[in-house]
């Protein structure tokens, strides 16, 4: 089977965002330059961990590098929804990050869930008798979406995806689960609606 690297380096605009009502939301990484839009569907926790381990990648980068790191935007930037339409390239299973000393950039790449993946998703057992390959380390068989990014604008993705996980259901002041519009059953209450 064939498959598909969708490389934007760098892209005109790359960004997290959702589609859905709060509670429903699918989460998006979108890449578009070059007339090309890809958008590959992910998790919450995957957006919200990118976020993080970018920050520690660039804080890195810094410290071993001696990379001048621009300041944490003042004002919201890029705070458009994503651009339209938005068609699911591929389910990402595993991220990617590196830092290029050579050209001061950081490379992002999604790689879509593979067999095995879907596999120990439901449950599965994976038996492999090929012990020549690392369980841990993705098929080169897999579509890929591969985003090579500034400093600047590693930073103003890094904002805009936090704003974006924290932008859903306000947290219960009692349990901290998310609160629907019609309330939710609080484990803290005995079952009550809050």
């Amino acid at each position: 089977m064939t498959h598909q690297v969708h490389a934007f380096e760098p892209p005109e605009r790359f960004v997290a965002g959702t589609v859905g009502p709060p509670g429903e939301r699918t989460f998006f990484l979108q890449a578009r330059g070059g007339g090309r839009l890809i958008s590959v569907a992910l998790e919450k926790v995957q957006v919200s961990l990118l976020a993080e381990k970018l920050e520690e990648l660039l804080a890195e980068a810094q410290r071993r590098f001696g990379v001048q790191l621009p300041e944490a935007p003042a004002a919201p930037g890029d705070n458009d929804p994503l651009d339209t339409p938005v068609d699911e390239e591929f389910r990402v299973g595993t991220l990617g990050l590196a830092f290029d000393v050579d050209t001061a950039t950081v490379v992002i790449e999604a790689i879509a869930v593979g067999e095995t993946e879907v596999e120990v998703a439901l449950g599965a057992a994976a038996a492999d008798d090929d012990e020549d390959e690392d369980p841990d380390e993705p098929d080169d068989d897999l579509d890929r979406l591969r985003v090579r990014l500034t400093p600047e604008a590693t930073r103003a993705f890094i904002e805009r995806a936090r704003r974006v996980v924290n932008a859903g259901r306000p947290p219960c002041p009692l349990c901290g689960q998310p609160l629907d519009p019609a309330g939710h059953l609080c484990p803290r209450h005995n079952g009550y609606h809050r």
